[in-house]
């Protein structure tokens, strides 16, 4: 049978080469959906998602073009412990600059996931130094300048900011934080967690300090009474928190 001939009045294809069942997706909107979904930090629908898009060889290729859905695939893997598929994304295709800090944590906290693994122990400094020599960035996801394993000044200073507003973020938060930052949200717990290990450590230094200089009972050398404000505790007995440039570590 002879198929009907277009009419003048029967209106133009709306679904492009990338349709899915269902759906019409171009590849721009398939590439600005997974940067939504990868903001938002829902890897389940992100992964539903990719599962989801065309496998044809056509709508593979066109996708492939679009860096944020080679990032969201990357995302996934590394969220759903795909260690091997996360490193084959990053080394066989070349991300831009903007992706790179990103994807390098990706690559590195994968590293060492799989090495304590193998170890049955957390990693050290030291183990996770000859983890990144033993693995180096792939060029896909590096420009060659040498890397520095330190958070930027600019990074320090908002995680600063945050954490004097809440040393306990929640998921979101963190999710958020990472975001801003360029971190992961894994990263961003770490500095959290090591920032609030070393003022409790400092206010319990600040304490043995005070007592002592000025035991129960005792006045201090200018004959007035101990200030409970020096050793590191608010009158209503919750720890002050430090301001120092102390959180250089960056112990992804």
């Amino acid at each position: 049978m002879l198929a009907r001939s277009r009419s003048p009045e029967d209106p133009p294809s709306a679904c492009p080469p990338l349709a899915l069942p269902g759906l019409c997706f171009s590849a721009a909107q398939i590439a600005s959906v997974c940067e939504t979904l990868e903001e938002t930090g829902d890897i389940e629908r992100l992964a539903r998602f990719l599962w989801s898009l065309p496998v044809t060889a056509d709508g593979r290729d066109s996708i492939s073009e679009h860096e944020s859905v080679q990032r969201a695939r990357a995302v996934v893997a590394y969220h759903t412990g795909s260690f091997r598929e996360l490193y084959h994304i990053l080394e066989t295709h070349r991300f831009t600059r903007a992706s790179h800090g990103k994807l390098q944590a990706m690559w590195l906290e994968a590293h060492y996931r799989e090495a304590e693994k193998l170890r049955g122990r957390p990693l050290g400094p030291v183990d996770k130094y000859r983890v990144r020599k033993k693995f180096p960035l792939p060029r896909t996801i590096w420009d060659g300048e040498q890397k520095t394993h330190c958070f930027k000044e600019r990074t320090r200073g908002l995680l600063r900011e945050w954490y004097l507003q809440d040393p306990y973020p929640n998921p979101g938060k963190k999710r958020e934080l990472a975001h801003a930052t360029g971190l992961t949200p894994t990263q961003v717990g770490n500095w959290f967690k090591n920032r609030r290990q070393r003022d409790r450590a400092a206010a319990a230094k600040n304490r043995l300090q005070h007592h002592r200089m000025c035991p129960d009972g005792a006045r201090s050398f200018s004959g007035g009474e101990c200030s409970p404000d020096e050793s590191g505790e608010r009158a209503d007995g919750e720890t002050l928190l430090s301001v120092t440039d102390s959180d250089s570590d960056l112990d992804v």
